[in-house]
């Protein structure tokens, strides 16, 4: 019986708190990332949420006040939390234990990549221009440090790995 219920948690719990986990530390993370990035360009906070929003309601998100700044806010951990349960789901069939930051910076170059070049231009943001070189480089560095790797660490730590 004793078997039975930690198969059970392990098959079942365990895979939901590290998502939980790894969404939370990854998402806040990035917003911090960009919060400081763009902060330090003389971006406010709020804009830099409501450009998250934009994506899902156009230009009128940045006449939209707190709302949809805190609209930006949830989607940007959503956004985080899916990313995450994909790498965990992932970890579970695949050795990618084994070389978290190799693993992990392959997964936020991806992540850069998925973001940018599908779900932005499909997004009501629509197609944009490549981005200048120091906001291109922020970009992908804070995918990799902020994303790709703490995720791994977390699916490395959290997620029972079958050794054969």
């Amino acid at each position: 019986m004793i078997a039975m219920k930690e198969a059970y948690t392990d098959i079942r719990f365990l895979p939901v708190k590290s998502i939980a986990l790894a969404g939370l530390i990854a998402g806040t993370l990035d917003i911090s990332d960009a919060l400081i990035f763009y902060g330090l360009r003389g971006v406010p906070p709020i804009r830099i949420l409501q450009g998250i929003a934009s994506g899902l309601l156009g230009r009128s998100a940045f006449s939209q006040g707190m709302r949809s700044a805190l609209l930006g806010l949830a989607l940007h951990f959503f956004i985080a939390y899916t990313v995450a349960a994909i790498y965990i789901v992932a970890s579970r069939k695949l050795p990618l234990f084994r070389h978290p930051f190799l693993y992990g910076t392959f997964y936020g170059i991806g992540v850069y990549a998925v973001m940018n070049y599908i779900v932005l231009p499909l997004s009501k943001i629509g197609p944009r221009p490549h981005p200048p070189l120091v906001p291109f480089i922020n970009g992908v560095v804070a995918l990799i440090v902020c994303i790709g790797i703490p995720i791994a660490l977390i699916a490395r730590r959290c997620v029972p790995q079958k050794t054969t």
